[in-house]
Parts: structure tokens; C-alpha cells; sequence
């Protein structure tokens, strides 16, 4: 197993090679979100993460409402990433959550099937290798990701003894020369 960071423009400017130098061999980047937006510091943390040695994936935040939007915003999230030129050495992440409220606020009904077939729909248009990004309770209770047959990144702070994936989120608070950033561990 190898520790890693996941990383988007909320970090702000990173210091890749003190990363590094703290025993971090991989980096999850957000890329984009949503049907048209991309992460403005995407395109820098790939090069510098790459610059410093370490392995790259990346993440895309899902608002999709339904299988249109999803299959949309897999071909935003891909045209990031091969906007940068670079070749990515792990997997791309989809994230379903509703972390900032939005599913909700328009009327979602958090059906595990129709979430299921949302995931699906942007997995199979990508194009890239790929999985689900989420919690321990939406893996549990909304994404049928054995179904999937993806890769898993498994956020669930304190232990992953229930579900171990192809990746664990395993702290919110890895600190890195006084830089907080959410730590990783992939099996």
C-alpha cells in the first residue's frame, strides 16, 4: 500500500516536492465539476505532482440529476484532463455526494438505482479507467458499486476494516508542513 493526497483549487498553491519529501507517492486531482466546469488549478497541480514524481489520478464532483447529465459531464471531465496533454497512471473518480446541498435542492430523490445507473452512465462515456468516489454510507446505501465493477475510493475517516477498495480517504487533516490536505491510502 502507498499514502497519497487528494487535492483541488481549495488548496490552494501546493508545494509538490515537499509532498514528496513527506513520503507521499500519489496524488487524486479534482479536475472538473458539474456539466462545464473544471478545477482552475487542475492543469498546475498535474504538472507539478508529475514534476515532483508522483503518481496522478483524478476526480470529478458530480451535480448530474440524471443519466444525461452524467454522460455530459463525462465528456466535460474528460476534456479537461486531455486538455492538459498528460497521461494520467490512475484511475479517474466520479463523485456522487451531495456534499454542498445541491441533489437536494433540486429535488433529488436519492433512488440507489437511479444514483447506480448515473454512475454507470459517466463510468461507461469516460473513455479512461475509472470508479466511484464516496462515502462509507453512500456505499452502503446508495451505489451499488459491486454491480459497477469499478474500482472504489472508500471515504470513511478512522477505519476501513468493513470496506477496503482500491482506495482509502482515511483523514481530512494530514498535515503537510502545516497544509492540510485529505489523506489517502491505496491498496
Amino acid at each position: 500500500m502507498i499514502r497519497g493526497i487528494d487535492v483541488s483549487v481549495h488548496n490552494g498553491m501546493v508545494d509538490w516536492q515537499a509532498v514528496k519529501d513527506a513520503g507521499i507517492e500519489f496524488a487524486m486531482l479534482r479536475s472538473s465539476y458539474g456539466k462545464n466546469s473544471e478545477d482552475s488549478m487542475f492543469a498546475q497541480n498535474v504538472a507539478g505532482a508529475k514534476a515532483a514524481g508522483l503518481q496522478v489520478g483524478a476526480y470529478h464532483y458530480s451535480y448530474a440529476l440524471n443519466e444525461d447529465d452524467a454522460i455530459q459531464e463525462a465528456t466535460n471531465c474528460r476534456s479537461v484532463i486531455d486538455s492538459t496533454g498528460q497521461l494520467l497512471e490512475l484511475p479517474v473518480f466520479f463523485d456522487m455526494e451531495d456534499a454542498d446541498g445541491y441533489k437536494q435542492r433540486n429535488g433529488f430523490a436519492f433512488d440507489p438505482t437511479e444514483i447506480t445507473a448515473i454512475c454507470k452512465a459517466f463510468l461507461e462515456n469516460i473513455g479512461l479507467d475509472c470508479g466511484v468516489y464516496a462515502s462509507y454510507f453512500w456505499l452502503c446505501n446508495y451505489v451499488d458499486w459491486r454491480g459497477l465493477g469499478c474500482a472504489v475510493w472508500n471515504a470513511q475517516w478512522g477505519s476501513a476494516d468493513d470496506l477496503q477498495g482500491f482506495m482509502w480517504q482515511y483523514t481530512d487533516s494530514l498535515d503537510i508542513n502545516g497544509n492540510l490536505f485529505d489523506g489517502n491510502i491505496k491498496y
